[in-house]
């Protein structure tokens, strides 16, 4: 059975990158989106997130003639749905609504034979207990005339291209022909190893990869906590416990950004929270990490009056422009509300540039690095001397 026309909804981080590859294939493509200046640049042939090697791609001729965008769906052999899964902050489970959303704009479109295809980063269940009933209100019954496969994304923004093609993906479904047909969708663009299996399985696979890392992380910021306590360097001391060979602690951050390892935990205590104790902690703790650095800032400047503190920094991870869930920013905020003169900058972020580190901190009693861009550190080591005189109190904190 070959699905030739196939919508994607939502063209984000994770949705466009998935159309353009699709259109490459030779697929018909439509993407969608409630946006109508991303409709607009989709249509122009400009890629709306910074991605070089994505926007080359873009404008080839096949890509080109094979994708185009729209603000509403419409009859297709396939549908991929791949808009966010924001984290409810009160109450810390998944907010559903723009998957709801999706799942009932393409009710009217969906026909007999159909595969509808979910990317989007879920908790358990979601296929089974949330997409299945507002499917069905088609008539069609999922598993039989219908087909629902869960296919989670794995991409990291700054290397989209290479990561959508190359890394390995989960084919989940609860049906073997479900299975099959995602398998043959991926497999005319992914060149990585297709691995299948049911739609709760991959739902949590999906929700396992990011809370390993976020349980990793609260282990190295909680050991620099103690370090802290112990005053001795957590650097050195994690340098040297990692020099046991079975051993590899992180280093200590400001905390944990982005948009997967801060929010995906929450959505597997959602389900489970008796068995997600230590999942639950690791949260906690690096959910206060921005506090433990700002109290850093403030014990750094105590014995200045009126400080003037500049911050570098304001995306969730070194070398990337994205600003989603980032520490840095929340570090920021907390200072500010505390009464603190606090300039901020980041100069991958285009409304954050500035010119020179000197030339921002002329006067100023305290530079913080809070995202140690590549750029940033080697201005900063290149330039150290300067920068320092141009300070009114020499204090240089680095993250």
């Amino acid at each position: 059975m070959k699905l030739q026309k196939i919508v994607v909804i939502g063209t984000g981080y994770v949705g466009l990158p998935a159309a353009i590859l699709l259109a490459r294939a030779g697929h018909d493509v439509v993407g969608v989106d409630i946006n109508d200046n991303i409709v607009r640049a989709i249509n122009e042939g400009v890629l709306h997130i910074n991605e070089k090697e994505l926007q080359a791609v873009m404008e080839e001729e096949e890509v080109r003639k094979n994708l185009r965008a729209q603000s509403t769906p419409c009859e297709a052999d396939a549908y991929f749905i791949a808009v966010p899964t924001p984290l409810d902050e009160r109450k810390k489970i998944a907010d559903m609504s723009y998957v709801i959303s999706a799942a009932e704009s393409i009710l009217p479109h969906l026909r007999e034979g159909n595969l509808v295809v979910l990317e989007s980063t879920v908790p358990p269940l979601t296929c089974r207990e949330v997409l299945t009933p507002i499917l069905e209100k088609s008539g069609l019954k999922v598993g039989e005339n219908l087909h629902l496969a869960h296919c989670p994304e794995r991409i990291l923004p700054g290397n989209v291209f290479h990561e959508i093609v190359h890394n390995d993906r989960l084919i989940g479904a609860k049906d073997a022909k479900s299975r099959e047909l995602a398998a043959e969708v991926y497999s005319t663009f992914v060149s990585g190893q297709l691995f299948q299996t049911d739609d709760v399985t991959a739902e949590l696979c999906k929700l396992m990869e990011n809370t390993y890392r976020d349980v990793n992380v609260a282990l190295a910021n909680e050991l620099s906590a103690v370090c802290d306590t112990l005053e001795i360097s957590a650097k050195e001391a994690i340098t040297l416990a990692n020099r046991h060979p079975r051993v590899n602690i992180l280093f200590p951050g400001i905390g944990v950004g982005g948009h997967c390892i801060p929010i995906d935990p929450w959505f597997i205590k959602e389900v489970d929270p008796m068995n997600s104790r230590l999942i639950f902690t690791s949260r906690m703790i690096n959910d206060e990490q921005p506090y433990r650095i700002a109290a850093k800032i403030r014990k750094a400047v105590k014995n200045v009056n009126t400080p003037r503190i500049v911050a570098i920094g304001a995306t969730y991870k070194p070398d990337t422009e994205d600003t989603r869930e980032s520490p840095a920013i929340e570090i920021v905020d907390i200072l500010k509300s505390d009464g603190y003169s606090i300039e901020h900058f980041d100069p991958l972020v285009p409304e954050m540039k500035y010119e020179s580190l000197e030339s921002i901190v002329e006067g100023a009693d305290c530079l913080t690095i809070l995202v140690p861009h590549k750029e940033v550190i080697s201005e900063l080591e290149r330039s150290s001397d300067a920068i320092s005189d141009k300070m009114r109190t020499p204090i240089v904190l680095r993250f």
